[in-house]
């Protein structure tokens, strides 16, 4: 009985120290993963921080950048009253020059139409430019047809209707610019 009982407190002692192992390294890996917790959440705020100021700074970015848009466009409204302004100082000296001594009275702004061919409008900076073979005898001595029978300029009117932008228009040379469809019509090989 006291084998029994000295074993049986054996037993009892090495559980418990076991247990106090157990407990220990239980103990070693809270305070370890408290520390990461901690780790994370520092981490966590120093990011929320940085994102912060980078959107921050791109509210900032966006704020300079419109305004800037705004002074680049009132710049241009400004450039274009001043080049409306040189054209016509230009279209007065030009008469000056040329001995008219009362100017034009300005034209009515009218619509000046659209490109027969892309469609797009003609305003102060982008020209129009009439096809040359859609316009009288010129237009009549280049539309030959590869057979030698000539086309009217009605028909080449219809081609073209006689109007069209610098891109949709080649130029001829001396006979100035005719529209693409009129010369890839006449020129087959050329497209």
């Amino acid at each position: 009985l006291p084998q029994r009982l000295a074993s049986l407190a054996a037993a009892a002692h090495e559980e418990t120290w076991q247990s106090r192992q157990q407990l220990q390294a239980q103990r070693q890996e809270m305070a370890r993963l408290q520390e990461e917790l901690s780790r994370a959440r520092q981490d966590g705020e120093r990011w929320a921080s940085a994102l912060q100021r980078a959107q921050r700074e791109a509210l900032e970015r966006e704020a300079t950048r419109g305004a800037e848009q705004a002074r680049q466009q009132e710049l241009i409204r400004d450039m274009k009253g001043r080049l409306l302004e040189l054209l016509r100082e230009k279209d007065a000296l030009w008469q000056k020059t040329e001995g008219i001594d009362t100017p034009m009275p300005s034209p009515v702004p009218r619509d000046p139409g659209l490109c027969a061919r892309c469609h797009k409008d003609f305003r102060l900076l982008s020209r129009r430019y009439n096809c040359r073979w859609a316009m009288g005898e010129l237009g009549v001595a280049l539309a030959q047809c590869r057979d030698g029978s000539a086309l009217t300029s009605s028909s080449l009117s219809r081609l073209c209707q006689g109007k069209v932008c610098h891109t949709c228009s080649v130029d001829m040379g001396k006979h100035g610019r005719c529209c693409l469809i009129c010369y890839q019509q006449r020129h087959p090989q050329a497209t």
